[in-house]
């Protein structure tokens, strides 16, 4: 297997406790665009943190608001920066059925990954996303995310995919 590395990555993992078992959703049956949103809005209120769904809500419905976060491949990055937070967190949700995202391929949106950052943290922010948006462009880790069946292999394919050069 061939390394990949972007001279952009300041760091080669996702930031600790960024994604928690808890923050992850399998098979979720949301059938629109907002009710996914909700939903990953209720897996980033259930990472610890004093933040309300609804707030969560507001702030990623007001960034759609601006253009779509949906890519390519069925994935949509939704991200906010939050008053309040301390530290970047993440939430996944994979949907039962591809939902119309208004995505830059214009196909369903299938994999959802929330962003939640600090409101200062506009460099961290940035590089979380770029990160983020490297990974789920590689269409093999796409589908083998799709594949996963518990949380803790999303964690560890995304942990992996998140390193650069990853060998035991």
């Amino acid at each position: 297997m061939v390394a990949q590395t972007t001279q952009k990555q300041t760091s080669s993992m996702l930031p600790k406790g960024f994604l928690q078992p808890q923050q992850v959703s399998l098979s979720h049956p949301a059938a629109s665009k907002k009710k996914a949103l909700e939903a990953v809005s209720e897996l980033l209120a259930s990472g610890g943190g004093m933040l309300a769904p609804e707030a969560i809500y507001g702030q990623l419905l007001e960034r759609e608001r601006l253009g779509s976060t949906g890519l390519t491949h069925g994935v949509a990055l939704p991200h906010a920066r939050m008053i309040g937070l301390t530290q970047p967190m993440g939430a996944f949700l994979r949907l039962q059925q591809g939902v119309d995202y208004e995505s830059l391929d214009g196909q369903p949106v299938d994999l959802i990954f929330a962003l939640l950052v600090p409101e200062s943290s506009t460099q961290e922010h940035l590089e979380l996303l770029a990160k983020l948006a490297g990974m789920f462009k590689d269409s093999s880790l796409c589908e083998k995310i799709r594949q996963a069946e518990e949380a803790d292999q999303i964690l560890v394919l995304l942990q992996e995919d998140a390193t650069p050069d990853h060998s035991s």
